[in-house]
């Protein structure tokens, strides 16, 4: 178990109510000095408390931000210049709001990668990660129906156009067709869409916030993994999560306080596109749709397929393939640092993510590589680095993980500490 002892309070006020609704009590034993935690975490494990934070932060400025927002068509962007403008420290609210899902996915992003990297998806952690899946997949959706409220141009052309990809499905017998017209709430995106996703926007991260209390206490099933691995074998692997990890966190919040504000103060925009601050016009067509960055390599391996329906399924199982990693990945070693070779893979699969969300933003006619009379076009990119994506996954992954030499493991995780500090 992640804790050894329970909360016991000397105030006999805070006793009488702790027997009668152990709040404290769990508190104390998931995030208190009753939690103990590996002692060799490093400060790449704090990204899970700065992904809670900023879901805290997005919720507040949210409901803050609906005070003042409606939900109409010929009034939405209206009320959020009217936030930006009239409101009380409107245009901060907002800015914090819409940076803040940039900064909660990035710091998604580096929680998920560093679980692949450390082997934190594999037995007994597996229902951990993929309810870490499920509130990514939350977060997406969440994020989308998001872009669509301010209802400029960008919000307005992006839901129309990943909302049409739904058409691909109208294969499907009686239910086929109705899809996309479900999702609109009639034939176009208009006002039933508005309200619709408003709607949704506003509950999905209280369901998040549910999955989250989910995903905390299968964590403290097994207990944290650890950038060696291997399982805690004793006390001695262990220190108290209050004040250790509670003031490494506290230092890791900080810094990506000041990395947030930077973004909030001085280029609040850069992360967005003008082409929102256009009212949104049925009648005018952006030169080029883009979904935001935190879906630009979705986006790059859903164009690089020329077959419609071929490119939808591959751009969800792009992601739904992530709950299949625990048994594509056959290695009795957890942590990449004794694997060279999964290493190597994993950071030419983080580059040739990066590179796909360059691909996403690019028209894929456009000329990236000059060979000669010709070019390699970013289309071309696109589909050699979706076949690189899976197979990582399908390929090389599984290959790999059951025949690759490691490196041995230490005995302990105190050893291992001990060994590091004499070196």
């Amino acid at each position: 178990m992640a804790y050894k002892e329970d909360y016991n309070p000397t105030n006999p006020g805070v006793k009488w109510f702790n027997d009668r609704l152990p709040i404290l009590n769990t508190v104390y034993r998931y995030v208190g000095g009753g939690c103990y935690e590996p002692r060799n975490l490093n400060y790449w494990w704090n990204f899970g408390s700065l992904a809670g934070f900023m879901l805290v932060v997005q919720i507040i400025t949210g409901i803050v931000l609906v005070m003042h927002y409606t939900p109409h068509v010929d009034l939405a962007f209206r009320s959020v210049e009217h936030i930006m403008r009239d409101v009380n420290y409107g245009w901060l609210i907002r800015y914090i709001h819409a940076n803040g899902a940039s900064m909660f996915f990035i710091v998604v992003y580096i929680h998920i990668l560093r679980g692949m990297y450390y082997g934190s998806y594999k037995s007994p952690r597996e229902v951990l990660w993929f309810l870490g899946i499920i509130i990514y997949l939350l977060m997406m959706a969440t994020g989308f129906m998001g872009y669509v409220l301010p209802w400029g141009q960008m919000s307005f052309w992006g839901a129309t156009v990943i909302t049409n990809l739904f058409s691909a499905f109208d294969f499907i017998p009686v239910i086929g067709d109705d899809i996309v017209n479900f999702l609109w709430g009639g034939f176009s995106v208009d006002q039933p869409t508005l309200n619709r996703f408003f709607s949704l926007h506003y509950l999905l991260p209280f369901v998040i916030a549910g999955v989250v209390i989910l995903h905390i206490w299968a964590l403290h099933i097994p207990g944290s993994n650890n950038p060696l691995g291997i399982e805690v074998q004793g006390p001695q692997d262990r220190i108290p999560f209050y004040p250790y990890y509670v003031v490494k966190d506290g230092v890791g919040m900080g810094l990506f306080i000041i990395f947030f504000a930077a973004f909030v103060f001085y280029m609040p925009n850069i992360l967005g596109h003008p082409d929102n601050y256009i009212k949104a016009d049925p009648m005018v067509t952006p030169a080029h749709i883009v979904p935001e960055w935190y879906y630009l390599p979705f986006y790059a391996i859903l164009r690089a397929i020329p077959d419609k329906l071929l490119g939808v399924v591959a751009m969800f199982a792009s992601i739904l393939i992530l709950f299949a990693l625990p048994w594509l990945d056959g290695s009795k070693v957890r942590s990449a640092t004794f694997r060279p070779v999964t290493k190597f893979l994993f950071w030419l699969f983080v580059v040739n993510g990066l590179f796909l969300g360059y691909l996403g933003a690019k028209n894929p006619d456009d000329v990236l590589l000059h060979v000669g009379d010709s070019g390699v076009t970013a289309l071309i990119f696109a589909q050699v680095s979706t076949a690189y994506y899976f197979a990582y996954f399908l390929v090389l992954i599984p290959f790999v993980s059951r025949t690759e030499t490691t490196k041995p493991l230490p005995t302990s995780i105190a050893q291992a500490v001990l060994d590091k500090k004499k070196g």
